[in-house]
């Protein structure tokens, strides 16, 4: 069964992370377990309403070695780009990030690996690059470059005009 993604169908941010977890797998939801709950935690402490974000995986198909995901699985993330249309795309990690740009994304600019800095991705929507939230809850210096990366979204958020 693939992780299906997790969230607000039309949130502002979109989390994207590149596989899933052991725990994510059992579950069938992205952001389950270790992951997700860092995550509430840090979108707690940047007054970011949860119901404002969707997460979800370049890699849904629970396989062994995700490389060898097959390529509609992966595809499958632009559809979910078009239904969500957020404002912000959160990228974890490398693999994401070469995942994403490989995608074709109508309109959308190469994105680059620069940690915490927002980059215009497509007329629509702007991207923020943070390293891999599973590599950063085990070790102390990956925790802290996630959390200095991600903080960005707090100050992002808090200059998105009230509605």
């Amino acid at each position: 069964m693939p992780v299906l993604g997790s969230g607000h169908p039309q949130a502002d941010i979109f989390l994207l992370k590149y596989a899933p977890k052991p725990a994510e797998v059992e579950e069938g939801v992205a952001f389950y377990g270790r992951a997700g709950n860092a995550l509430m935690k840090s979108l707690k402490r940047l007054q970011i309403d949860p119901l404002a974000v969707y997460g979800t995986l370049c890699v849904k198909c629970p396989v062994p070695d995700p490389t060898l995901a097959d390529p509609g699985c992966i595809a499958r993330l632009l559809e979910e780009l078009a239904i969500v249309q957020p404002k912000i795309v959160v990228v974890m990690g490398s693999d994401a990030l070469g995942v994403l740009n490989d995608l074709e994304v109508p309109l959308a600019h190469l994105l680059v690996e620069e940690p915490g800095e927002i980059q215009f991705f497509t007329p629509s929507a702007d991207a923020l690059y943070v390293p891999s939230i599973d590599e950063a809850l085990d070790e102390e210096p990956a925790k802290r470059a996630f959390w200095a990366a991600f903080r960005v979204l707090g100050q992002w958020w808090s200059e998105l005009p009230p509605y």
